[in-house]
């Protein structure tokens, strides 16, 4: 099933599901549709997450690629809700940023609150997955050390276009991002370093998770600068494509 946000033809907010084509005033397994298909009007980003916790250097591909040593525990950072932006949306520049990168990554949606949660029962807890693309001005990473300002710009988490729930094996999904219609990054996410599961073991005995929160779990080899007017496209097998444009 596919779960999203949307606004419908008559301009109300909603959730909607692709497997019916039914509306929901809130989304919950338990809630009934309102009982009618309905006509979507613009597709927005499918959680507003009370924040996004997103993992560096966590693909072996990429870890070769930057001439650095694998991590011996995951490396997180944080993303906040401001940065959430939907499919078709535009990424804003910022005017004190002279790089702006692209990072296509799998999203974990979290559904429901949760603390130290075993690696096996991790399943338990995931609503669904994902697109992510984990926006990056690269030159104030790069001049700050810490990434919380090159990572936090409004515009800079573009999540999409819905929540996939039916993903049995979420460590075998082909992972593209393509610029401007060329592929730029192409890989697997076996080649996680620390997988779906371990990310939230490792994640839920530090801080809670709360429902809808999403975990980006890291970015492939290939990752490189867009300019004004460029489309980026994150594709991931299984689920979809997160298409923006940067304005």
């Amino acid at each position: 099933m596919k779960i999203g946000r949307a606004l419908s033809a008559t301009g109300q907010l909603i959730w909607y599901s692709t497997k019916d084509g039914s509306a929901f005033r809130e989304w919950n397994p338990d809630t009934p549709s309102l009982g009618r298909v309905v006509e979507i009007e613009k597709l927005l980003a499918p959680v507003l997450p009370s924040k996004i916790v997103a993992v560096g250097l966590n693909y072996r591909d990429h870890a070769r690629e930057m001439g650095l040593t694998l991590p011996e525990e995951p490396i997180l950072f944080m993303k906040p809700s401001t940065s959430v932006i939907g499919p078709g949306d535009d990424i804003i520049y910022p005017a004190r940023s002279e790089r702006v990168d692209y990072e296509a990554e799998l999203a974990v949606v979290i559904s429901k609150e949760c603390r130290n949660v075993p690696a096996r029962d991790a399943r338990d807890v995931i609503l669904g997955y994902t697109c992510f693309n984990d926006v990056t001005a690269r030159d104030l990473q790069a001049k700050d050390v810490q990434w919380t300002r090159a990572k936090s710009f409004d515009t800079f988490a573009p999540l999409g276009p819905w929540i996939e729930t039916d993903i049995k094996d979420p460590h075998t999904l082909a992972v593209q991002s393509r610029l401007n219609g060329e592929i730029k990054q192409s890989s697997n996410t076996n080649n996680l370093i620390f997988n779906v599961f371990a990310l939230i073991e490792f994640i839920s005995s530090i801080m809670t998770l709360r429902k809808w929160d999403v975990i980006a779990t890291g970015t492939p080899s290939g990752v490189g600068p867009m300019v004004r007017g460029d489309e980026i496209a994150i594709e991931i097998e299984g689920i979809g494509t997160l298409t923006n444009r940067l304005a």
